[in-house]
């Protein structure tokens, strides 16, 4: 008995990890030469088990790809382009709309050269992206420098060089003197220009007058202070061991569980005089229940693995077989047919568990009833199982079925400990069927969000944004015409009326019904904005409402916060990141948020993928201790969040005061809108009473 408390015990522990920097990818680069005047540039890199390195040439739409990027390049010549090799995945990925490619555990990008001259020097960087199922790396690079005698030089290619060499002199002075003949004045405007473009002159003339040690307090590690303020809790497994805990108990009202708890209740009750000893065997039982289920969900980690899943996400012909497993088990609740498990199998359960006694014997009785019970539960386990494996986390079976158990096992204890409760529990009764309609209607709906990834995978284009909301619609609409009593399906019970709580539950069915309807000219439907088509399969939009930051530079968006009073939101963010643009469509766009950040918060936007050259490359030493040369100025902001806040996945949004310092934890992706507002006004209260 301990022990199976202390399973469950290290299982819920799982919960509680959450490690805000990720460094899945180590690559190594290598100059690998035969002797010959050709030779090859390899990058060679372990990729970590759930993430993968996207491959070349995936378009401007898509991921960061992986590219090479010369600082210099004396005396070698670029034969072709980059080359991917190794086992290379190719996958309909639905949050890009796009197939894409990849690699899982290994990977290997080969740039092949000719030396033109008797010696060299290369300075060179890859630079690539890395994702998994929930969250993307900032674009990371791997740089590569080799200087020497080659050994050999290509004669043909030399030739082509020496004429180039002469060409770029002739160039340079042509642009030498232009510079000369230059206009200072007219430079200094377009700087001026430039910079109003940008942001507000009052707040770029503030950045210009810091000195060196005010930029540098701005640029202070805070990593500790976050950390005071962050929980460590992983909300995604948490939302799955609660999405397991209801639906173990829809599974509990259902037709094939209910009326057996009475039944179980009661035989141990008879079967022990000591009540003492019924109530122990009846919390084995339970804990026997919630060992049965977890261990099915560690089946299922264990013969996907991390990787597995996460491909399920966005696998077309996974996602089409989960549509149909939906629509059977739908139409098992509508009373089509039942789905069973052989007779026999129980038969021999039930009879190993009479031979037997003590734990053994409670441990069959329990494996009896998720026998007995599965055409019940089936339908809710497999809906469950295929919602958190397509999530593509190793442990999300696991949870989800942890919830499930709890749920289920709770009350064989609770009534066994209080027998007078079963007094006042509901009968058995039609209104389990009910239960079960419902239940249908639910799956059935879920099916076609699986149906939409392969819809988007094959091109297919029957179901675009307004046909999925149109046939939600449909199905909830059908749902509440249900429940008030308009048609019945076999199993139901002749003569069935409409109670109370089946007439609220018909009025908010229909209600949502409605609430989608704006949705088929373009509103954002923020309810159901995870499970819908992109809105880029809109056809016809009428809705127009963003929200756009007001700096997209720190410095000069700290100087602006600083000379008007007002707190900061540091948002990092990529042009690639779709989990970005659907918190910015279904959180930004609520009255309230786009109120609190237009009006009392100064707001930053910082792209990490921004290709835009800094003025001068800049060397850095990065948070493991590594020299790093940052480029671009999505390379500086990158560092600033793994340097300053300690985590480099988007999206984040930091809230700090004019400082620099943190005044709240900070947040990722998450669409609810009561918990976002209450930590823009958390924020916002402590930078009052910090001010006093």
């Amino acid at each position: 008995m301990k022990k199976l408390m202390s399973v469950a015990m290290l299982l819920l522990v799982t919960i509680l990890c959450n490690a805000q920097m990720a460094n899945p990818v180590k690559f190594t680069a290598h100059l690998k030469t035969n002797g010959t005047a050709e030779a090859e540039i390899v990058f060679s890199g372990k990729i970590e088990s759930g993430w993968h390195v996207y491959s070349t040439n995936l378009g401007n739409d898509g991921p960061t790809e992986a590219t090479i990027h010369f600082d210099k390049k004396d005396g070698i010549e670029l034969v072709g382009k980059l080359t991917p090799r190794g086992h290379e995945i190719s996958r309909m990925d639905d949050m890009f709309g796009m197939v894409l490619r990849y690699f899982e555990n290994s990977a290997q990008f080969v740039q092949k050269i000719k030396f033109t001259k008797p010696e060299h020097n290369i300075k060179c960087y890859l630079e690539y992206g890395a994702c998994n199922d929930q969250s993307c790396m900032p674009p990371s690079t791997v740089d590569f420098a080799n200087k020497g005698k080659s050994p050999a030089v290509d004669a043909a290619a030399a030739k082509a060089e020496a004429k180039a060499d002469a060409k770029a002199d002739a160039m340079e002075a042509d642009a030498a003197l232009a510079a000369a003949t230059l206009n200072p004045a007219a430079a200094q405007e377009a700087v001026a220009d430039s910079a109003n473009a940008a942001a507000d002159s009052a707040a770029v003339a503030a950045v210009a007058n810091m000195d060196k040690s005010e930029l540098q307090k701005l640029w202070t590690p805070v990593v500790k202070q976050l950390e005071k303020f962050d929980k460590p809790m992983n909300n995604s497994l948490l939302y799955i061991f609660f999405a397991g805990l209801l639906g173990g108990l829809l599974a509990l009202f259902t037709p094939c569980v209910w009326p057996i708890i009475p039944m179980t209740v009661s035989f141990f009750l008879k079967r022990n005089k000591e009540r003492r000893k019924a109530i122990r065997e009846a919390i084995t039982y339970g804990v026997s229940i919630v060992v049965i289920y977890v261990a099915l969900g560690l089946i299922v980690s264990l013969l996907f693995g991390a990787s597995a899943l996460n491909a399920l996400s966005t696998n077309a012909i996974f996602n089409i077989l989960f549509c149909l497993l939906l629509v059977v088990f739908a139409a098992s609740f509508f009373g089509a047919f039942e789905i069973t498990l052989p007779s026999s199998w129980s038969n021999k359960i039930d009879q190993k568990s009479d031979e037997t006694s003590g734990f053994i014997s409670i441990f069959l009785m329990a494996f009896t009833l998720s026998l007995v019970s599965f055409s019940c539960t089936g339908p809710i386990i497999g809906f469950l199982l295929v919602a958190v494996s397509s999530s593509g986390d190793i442990v999300a079976p696991t949870i989800g079925m942890l919830g499930f158990a709890v749920a289920l096992a709770v009350p064989f204890a609770l009534f066994a400990m209080f027998p007078t409760l079963l007094k006042s529990a509901p009968k058995s009764g039609g209104w389990m069927n009910v239960l079960k309609v419902v239940l249908g209607f639910i799956e059935l709906a879920f099916a076609l969000k699986f149906l939409s990834v392969a819809d988007l995978a094959y091109g297919w284009h029957i179901l675009d944004r307004e046909a999925f909301l149109a046939l939600w619609i449909i199905i909830f609409g059908l749902l509440g015409l249900y429940l008030l009593g308009m048609f019945n399906f076999p199993h139901d019970d002749e003569g069935r009326r409409t109670n109370v709580p089946q007439f609220f539950l018909a009025l908010l069915s229909l209600s949502f019904a409605m609430y989608m309807v704006p949705g088929l000219w373009g509103a954002p439907l923020k309810a159901v904005s995870a499970f819908a088509p992109p809105m880029n399969t809109q056809d016809f939009n009428l809705y127009k409402n963003e929200v756009h930051p007001r700096f997209k530079d720190f410095e000069a968006g700290m100087a602006a916060a600083r000379l008007e009073g007002k707190p900061v939101m540091v948002d990092f963010t990529g042009f690639g990141c779709v989990n970005c643009r659907k918190m910015e469509a279904a959180v930004w766009t609520d009255s309230k948020v786009a109120d609190m950040l237009n009006q009392k918060y100064v707001l930053i936007s910082l792209y990490v993928d921004d290709k835009t050259p800094l003025p001068e490359p800049m060397t850095v030493t990065d948070t493991d201790g590594t020299q790093r040369t940052l480029r671009t100025i999505g390379d500086k902001w990158s560092y600033l969040q793994r340097y300053k806040f300690g985590s480099n996945t988007q999206p984040m949004y930091v809230l700090i005061d004019n400082d620099g310092m943190p005044l709240t934890g900070s947040r990722s992706y998450d669409e609810d809108i009561n918990e976002y507002m209450k930590f823009l006004q958390t924020g916002l209260d402590n930078y009052n009473n910090n001010k006093k």
